[in-house]
């Protein structure tokens, strides 16, 4: 069987790690396949929503170290391997303008945790558990840990967990904001799958735009994310979806988006 899956359906992509008998833990050759399959679903209009999730009891438990001893550990070495591969999923990961959904259920452990941390929106099982866990083994977090964690629960809570290298439960990651919402483990997919189609059902051009205008107001100040939003706000209200909609809101139906 792949230790990474793919599919569409329904205009949602999902991506599967699916090495439950190493809780996920992932080899340079999942590494590869995961952003390759990344750009396929930037690239394929069929493509409207990236759901991210793992096989069996865990979410991701990170790097297989097993699986990465064998190879050579100078420190160029090193940096090539986390640059050159391991990095290309952030790299994918940043470049994705469509929903990035992770499904979180059981430990999501150092490099797992930080995979999540990639995502756009993380939905938990109330198994879900999340550590920063490099430090308990004298590592600092090679996966972009430092740069995703503070964006998203504060520079004061993130270093704590990324100090300790404590365990979040999943009420605390709702807490805190490290996840949007929290689910039966029964319920998860089903939650996570009805959620991802009801963003498919959105005009495409509208929500690739807002991620974008969201992450860059991050970035810049507010005059320049505001010019930038009049002309995003210029183009998408040129597009055929920005008049379906407008026609279905008025005629009260259901509208039906094409993506352009």
């Amino acid at each position: 069987m792949k230790e990474l899956t793919y599919r569409v359906t329904d205009s949602v992509a999902t991506i599967t790690l699916n090495r439950p008998e190493r809780k996920n833990a992932f080899t340079l050759e999942m590494v590869d396949e995961w952003s390759a399959r990344l750009r396929e679903a930037q690239a394929d209009p069929a493509v409207r929503v990236v759901v991210l999730t793992g096989t069996g009891a865990s979410f991701c438990a990170g790097v297989d170290l097993d699986a990465f001893a064998e190879r050579e550990r100078t420190p160029l070495a090193e940096k090539r391997l986390l640059d050159e591969r391991v990095h290309q999923v952030a790299y994918a990961a940043e470049a994705l303008s469509k929903p990035y959904i992770a499904a979180v259920s059981g430990p999501a452990v150092g490099a797992g945790m930080d995979m999540a941390l990639m995502c756009d929106i993380r939905i938990a099982a109330e198994s879900a558990r999340f550590s920063e866990g490099y430090v308990r083994v004298g590592l600092v977090p090679g996966d972009g840990g430092c740069y995703y964690l503070p964006r998203i629960v504060g520079t004061a809570r993130a270093l704590d967990l990324l100090w300790t290298g404590r365990f979040v439960e999943a009420a605390e990651a709702l807490e805190i904001g490290l996840v949007s919402d929290v689910h039966p483990d029964a319920e998860l997919a089903d939650a996570v799958t009805e959620y991802a189609r009801r963003l498919a059902a959105m005009p495409p051009v509208a929500v690739s735009m807002i991620k974008r205008s969201v992450r860059d107001a991050q970035r810049h100040e507010l005059r320049a994310a505001l010019d930038l939003i009049s002309s995003h706000q210029a183009v998408v209200t040129s597009t055929e979806d920005s008049r379906e909609a407008m026609s279905a809101f008025r005629e009260r139906r259901d509208p039906v988006f094409v993506g352009r």
